[in-house]
């Protein structure tokens, strides 16, 4: 398996995935719906982000 998706990404962190795709905007990653793929690597940057930043 590649990755996640940017849904199932937001479901385990109990965020919307409009919140994923945004957080993505921020970091220059490329995910434009909520079934774009994700890499592990950025599913780990996205998650870091949204730990610290509060993000909601």
């Amino acid at each position: 398996m590649k990755g996640l998706r940017v849904l199932e990404l937001a479901e385990a962190l109990g965020a919307e995935c409009s919140d994923v795709i945004s957080i993505c905007t921020i970091l220059n990653l490329n995910a434009t719906s909520r079934l774009s793929m994700l890499s592990f690597e950025d599913c780990k940057k996205i998650t870091d982000y949204y730990e610290n930043n509060k993000f909601s």
